[in-house]
């Protein structure tokens, strides 16, 4: 008898169909389904919104530097003055070559004027049997084409030079270097008396747009689609700490990092009283929003294995391993992305040695 018993007893414990039960009714929980409305920590670095390095356009002298490093100047001011005594030898010049072919062109426009009264008297006297020889009138014509021709050609050589003359007044003007926008002077490299030019590749100034600013954030793979254009961010920098800092959301480049499998986006910050720098380090706390809502259980529902990555599920009274890829924590949840639907009861806490197929006991609890 007692044989028999421990028979029975073995198939009670070990279940009727052969799969093994449960000594212990699991703990179970609901997988619940809400918006995804939460803030990242990110770092972003400061930049400013215009940078350039200034270099001289033409060769010439450094005359004058009437900036230095910290300046504050406006769009259009004169930064640097070169000096370049050849220039205006050769503006001069262009300018007397200028004035020969004008005064060449009105000798030609009198000689034309001269040739074509004459041609055109003998063609009114022709009129006049035998008044005057046919050859003279083809003579006189062909001197009036000819007139025409030389004044072609001295408008040509006018325009030429004068065109000459506009070019080395132009370049004269690349010898007062100004501001192509407002900014902060943040480098001088030049000092009076240095020679500098198309040639040289050390820059006179270095000038940057620092009251309004570019803040570069690099935004994790999984948080790209939640990046809306125009959304308000906002930041901290250690300079500051008491202090909230914002920018708009103006630019993404559209493309990942291969390396570190981010995208770089770009804010736009003002900065009017200039308490921002560039190259300061920024905390930004970056929005992450979508426009589903996500399924969520508790982390410790989620199994991870060399295999695989499931949630074990409550199906007709016995435990069915769903594969799951996970998404962002929230606390004790964990986002989890699968064939899931809202109110799926779960194992709380699952592992492994739990087997597909096992009878949960009490799967409603």
């Amino acid at each position: 008898m007692k044989g028999i018993e421990g028979v029975i007893l073995a198939a009670i414990v070990t279940g009727t169909l052969g799969m093994p039960a449960l000594a212990q009714a699991p703990e179970m929980a609901a997988v619940t389904s809400k918006p995804v409305s939460r803030t990242v920590t990110l770092p972003g670095e400061i930049q400013p919104f215009l940078n350039v390095a200034l270099r001289a356009r033409v060769s010439g002298y450094v005359d004058r530097v009437l900036v230095d490093r910290g300046s504050v100047v406006k769009e259009g001011e004169l930064l640097v003055e070169l000096s370049a005594p050849e220039m205006k030898a050769q503006i001069a010049e262009a300018e007397s070559k200028a004035q020969a072919t004008e005064a060449e062109l009105a000798q030609a426009e009198a000689q034309l004027a001269a040739a074509q009264s004459t041609y055109d008297r003998m063609k009114q006297a022709a009129e006049t049997p035998g008044a005057i020889a046919g050859n003279e009138l083809v003579v006189a014509e062909k001197q009036a084409e000819a007139a025409k021709a030389v004044i072609n050609s001295r408008k040509q050589a006018t325009q030429a030079a004068q065109a000459s003359v506009q070019t080395l007044k132009s370049l004269e003007a690349y010898l007062k270097i100004t501001a192509p926008f407002s900014g902060v002077v943040t480098e001088r490299f030049v000092h009076p008396g240095a020679l500098v030019g198309p040639g040289s590749n050390e820059p006179l100034l270095g000038l940057q747009q620092i009251s309004h600013l570019r803040v570069t954030v690099a935004v994790p793979e999984e948080n790209v689609g939640a990046i809306a254009k125009g959304a308000k961010v906002a930041f901290q920098v250690p300079a500051y700490a008491d202090r909230n800092f914002s920018g708009t959301i103006a630019r993404r480049s559209q493309v990942l990092d291969q390396k570190t499998r981010t995208m770089a986006v770009e804010l736009d910050v003002m900065n009017p009283d200039q308490a921002l720098a560039p190259g300061m380090y920024a905390t930004v706390k970056w929005p992450v929003q979508r426009s589903k809502p996500a399924l969520y259980v508790p982390k410790t529902s989620v199994v991870t294995t060399t295999e695989r990555t499931f949630v074990i599920r409550e199906k007709n009274g016995k435990a069915e391993w769903v594969n799951v890829s996970k998404g962002a924590g929230d606390g004790d949840f964990m986002e989890v992305v699968g064939p899931l639907q809202p109110g799926d009861k779960i194992v709380k806490r699952a592992n492994d040695e739990l087997r597909e197929g096992t009878t949960l006991q009490n799967p409603t609890k």
